[in-house]
This record gives C-alpha cells, structure tokens and sequence, in this order.
C-alpha cells in the first residue's frame, strides 16, 4: 500500500473518530480510538515509539515518541486544543 493510500484511510478514520467523539478531549483519547480503528484494518501499526536524533556520528535520545507509526511509513502526530483558548484567537 502507497503512502496515499494509507493516509487516505489515516485521515478518514480520524474524521469518523472525530464525529463520533467531538472536539475537545485529550490527544490521548484520540490516538488510543485511531490506533483501536487501524488495528482492525489489520494495519500493523507501532505505538508511542522513540524516534532518535542522528547528527553526524551522534545518535541522541532525547525523549521523541511518534505518536502512531503505520505500515512503517506514516507517522502520525495527534494534536487537540482547548476550545476555550481557540476562541480567544478567532
């Protein structure tokens, strides 16, 4: 499967997700109900893995987790805000 196809499906399940739940929950709730979905797509999907940084001949753990990694070729990055402080910018 390409890496459009794949986000196809990402962003659909995540737009089902988000009728179903609705704004303003944490990104937690949000990952745990997508990574739910995909695994029942039979995708093969990797949680909250490190992710290290290689600069030169140093490679550094600094603490970065993807969120979801599927297939091996998408990295997903959840994000949620408050709804109060998005209204404070509109």
């Amino acid at each position: 499967m390409t890496e459009n196809e794949l986000s196809s499906i990402v962003i659909r399940e995540a737009i089902e997700i988000h009728k179903a739940l609705g704004p303003g929950l944490l990104e937690k709730v949000y990952v745990e109900c997508l990574f739910y979905r995909l695994i029942k797509l039979d995708l093969r999907i990797e949680k909250e893995k490190p992710i290290p940084v290689i600069f030169e001949e140093v490679k550094m753990d600094c603490g970065y987790r993807a969120d979801l990694i599927v297939e091996n070729k998408l990295i997903i990055e959840a994000k949620s805000i408050d709804l109060q402080l998005q209204s404070n910018f509109v």
